[in-house]
């Protein structure tokens, strides 16, 4: 599995669960009293405090570095960067992420409870995470099958292992295959194909859905 990438990131994307019929709003900019924000995918448009969108979205107050809204009828509070994420309306678990400014899609979630920043890496077989993050998540990853693996740094040793858990948004799935390296280089844990082929994946310009499978 190859990781001969730029894994130097400007923008660090949180994504939260939805409720049943919310729109899905990303907080990208923030401008004294007014917010930026993605609705539904869209172009980025700016709101004004008090000022309510046509998709029922209201701007209540802003922060230094986080807005509050009014998201079908409940108050939210998004930090730069972050999207509240609705379901596609068929009932499955699903999550909208925007790319950074690099078009990469960079999500908070989380591994057996712990939180974890993921790349979204298609180009990656398993979900692969440096040993430092790995050591901070409390798993016993050299009890797992030793391999070797390749990086930017040229080959390096890891471990096989199979993670109780992985949760991005409201999307949960369970007994997922993964590799530590020990070479922690690589600096951010991607989020490979051993979750993301339980989903189906949808891009539409900025923005990815990910929907459960199974």
């Amino acid at each position: 599995m190859a990781l001969s990438r730029d894994f130097s990131l400007s923008l660090a994307l949180l994504a939260a669960p939805a409720p049943a019929y919310a729109a899905d709003v990303t907080l990208v900019g923030l401008i004294g009293t007014k917010a930026i924000v993605v609705i539904n995918g869209g172009r980025p448009r700016t709101i004004a405090v008090g000022q309510k969108t046509p998709e029922g979205v209201v701007l209540t107050g802003t922060e230094k570095d986080a807005a509050d809204f009014e998201i079908d009828g409940k108050k939210r509070t998004l930090r730069m960067g972050q999207a509240y994420s609705a379901p596609v309306g068929t009932g499955k678990q699903s999550v909208v992420l925007s790319s950074d400014s690099r078009g990469h899609f960079v999500v908070m979630g989380s591994i057996n409870g712990g939180s974890v920043q993921f790349m979204v890496d298609t180009g990656a077989t398993l979900i692969a995470m440096p040993a430092s993050e790995a050591r901070r998540l409390g798993l016993n990853y050299q009890q797992g099958q030793r391999i070797q693996m390749h990086t930017a740094n040229g080959v390096a040793i890891a471990f096989r292992v199979k993670l109780d858990t992985v949760k991005i948004g409201d999307i949960v799935v369970n007994s997922v295959d993964a590799v530590v390296a020990d070479d922690d280089a690589m600096g951010i844990t991607l989020l490979g194909m051993s979750f993301l082929n339980r989903m189906e994946m949808k891009r539409d310009g900025p923005t990815m859905t990910l929907t459960k499978r199974y």
